[in-house]
């Protein structure tokens, strides 16, 4: 049988060859990948996983057509689209992972592990018998053994400050929710402030709520922040840009070879939003981020502020498979309503240029000065109601721009960000002050008004980092000492409180938010780059 095989193998071997002398073409592309696949696994020197030989083809075939269509396993399929589901199963935990052991920052309110009596500052030990702390578990394992399909039982020993024996408590996973909004607040009596941080099933609604209880405190501008969004679904950037523009106005449209047109228009009756909109971005924002960014800047509805934006214009298309693996194909491009493609330029099968593009940008001083970009007049559109220029060519340029700050950032800083110091060292203090903590502070806003950070805190906080090998420099130290205790603040106040409170308290160092809160809330600033 073997021979049999060998000889059927060898003659359409050679009736190929025979064939590709007379330039005729014997396999179409699918019969030449399939004889391949045959090939390797009957006649390869050892034996082949023929599951991972075409998981491997696949990815290859993949590489030569664009950045961003990829391949994912069942597995990483799963991490890809959980969170923009919205929500996953699991216990219902906000935790960190400091020298060693798994912290409760926050419990879900509501969720699993709140109903059956877990703390924030508890210390889990273990998941069903299995050490979780004290075992140099990563994260990622960590998370597998919490998270699990809803109704299944897991039974966690947790460490408890005051109590000398671990306490044992039964958890029934549950729905958990994924939230895309990380804050809103009010920046001042009359502008509100919402950080997305990504576009997944639930953004609009959040956000629509978040305008809403604004709204009611006195909103009658609003600050949108999509720093560092990597985007996610088409549907939520089109949701939330309908809540601030007229009904019908062309939102996004889509072109692709084996794909109509697709044009994508307001279908809400009136804006939810009707006065000044300033949208922070830099560039780190992409996708569904620039969708929603040029949507309001074509149609002269929101200034941007911060820096020109990723570049990633391309439509995925996901193609799951039976197995649970998925092919996220691109099948067109995003058009802002001008008609600019957000997309970046790219060589097909070549990444390395595209991955390295961030750091040609910074090389190029782009970072430091809108004058380093340039673009080419056959990029110039026009807004669509005031005929402002704008660019395309790749991500989407600010209105207002604003350069990166480096006046704070020393080795030393980063070297204790770098190796976990700061994180350690909050999630300590609080576990080590909770209990007067929440007695001295028991609202976010007494919190942000009256805690300090000491210099003895900061004392603790340099011997620490002294301890894991990063020597003190005072030169550097007072160079990032201001953002040191304002991040140590923030960090402290978000495990006390909420996401949000970090913001409310950082924020204030981000030039980007400061100069969009500042332009907000100078009318004449601000209509001279939106007439009236």
């Amino acid at each position: 049988m073997k021979n049999l095989l060998f000889a059927i193998v060898l003659s359409l071997v050679g009736s190929a060859w025979l064939s590709a002398q007379s330039d005729a073409i014997v396999f179409d592309p699918q019969r030449k990948l399939r004889f391949a696949e045959q090939v390797i696994e009957s006649y390869y020197v050892d034996s082949v996983d023929a599951g991972h030989v075409v998981e491997e083809a696949i990815i290859a075939m993949l590489k030569t057509l664009d950045p961003h269509s990829q391949y994912s396993n069942a597995e990483e399929t799963r991490a890809l689209t959980e969170p923009l589901d919205g929500n996953f199963s699991g216990i219902g935990i906000q935790f960190n992972m400091a020298n060693d052991t798994l912290f409760v920052i926050q419990t879900t309110a509501g969720g699993p592990s709140e109903k059956v009596g877990i703390l924030a500052g508890d210390k889990i030990l273990s998941a069903n018998d299995t050490l979780i702390s004290g075992v140099k578990m990563p994260n990622s394992d960590v998370i597998k053994r919490l998270r699990g399909p809803k109704g299944t039982e897991v039974t966690v020993k947790v460490l408890r400050r005051g109590v000398a024996q671990p306490i044992t408590f039964r958890i029934i996973r549950d729905d958990i929710p994924i939230y895309s909004v990380d804050a809103a607040y009010m920046a001042d009596p009359h502008t509100g402030y919402i950080k997305v941080s990504r576009f997944a099933q639930s953004t609009a609604e959040e956000v629509h709520d978040a305008i809403l209880k604004l709204e009611a405190k006195g909103m009658d501008r609003l600050i949108i922040d999509l720093q560092d969004n990597g985007g996610g679904y088409l549907g939520a950037a089109t949701d939330l840009a309908g809540m601030f523009l007229d009904h019908d106005d062309l939102l996004v449209y889509t072109e692709g070879r084996a794909m109509p047109t697709i044009y994508y228009r307001n279908d809400k009756m009136q804006p939810l939003v009707d006065g000044p909109v300033v949208v922070l971005v830099n560039q780190y924002s992409a996708s569904a981020s620039e969708i929603l960014s040029g949507a309001l800047q074509d149609n002269d509805r929101g200034v941007i502020v911060g820096r020109r934006t990723f570049g990633k214009g391309l439509v995925q298309r996901p193609f799951p498979l039976p197995d649970g693996s998925m092919i996220r194909l691109t099948t067109a491009r995003y058009y802002t309503p001008s008609g600019r493609s957000i997309q970046k330029p790219y060589t097909s099968g070549n990444d390395d240029d595209y991955a390295a593009d961030m750091m040609h940008r910074y090389q190029a001083g782009e970072f430091n000065s809108a004058d380093s970009i340039h673009f080419a007049d056959s990029l110039r559109y026009s807004t669509l109601v005031l005929n402002r220029p704008v660019y395309g060519g790749g991500g989407i340029m600010p209105d207002r721009f604003v350069p990166i700050d480096t006046t704070f950032y020393s080795d030393y800083y980063r070297d204790i960000l770098a190796k976990g110091i700061l994180n350690r060292f909050t999630i300590g203090y609080v576990d080590n002050n909770r209990q007067e903590l929440n007695r001295l502070y028991p609202t976010e806003q007494r919190y942000i008004d009256d805690f300090t950070v000491t210099d003895k805190m900061m004392q603790d906080l340099i011997d620490m980092a002294a301890n894991d090998s990063i020597p003190y420099n005072e030169e550097q130290y007072q160079t990032s000492e201001r953002v040191l205790r304002t991040n140590v603040k923030a960090l402290i106040g978000r495990d006390l409180f909420e996401q949000g409170t970090y913001y409310r308290i950082a924020n204030p160092l981000n030039p980007i938010y400061v100069e969009g809160l500042r332009l907000i809330n100078d009318a004449a600033d601000y209509h001279s780059i939106l007439p009236e």
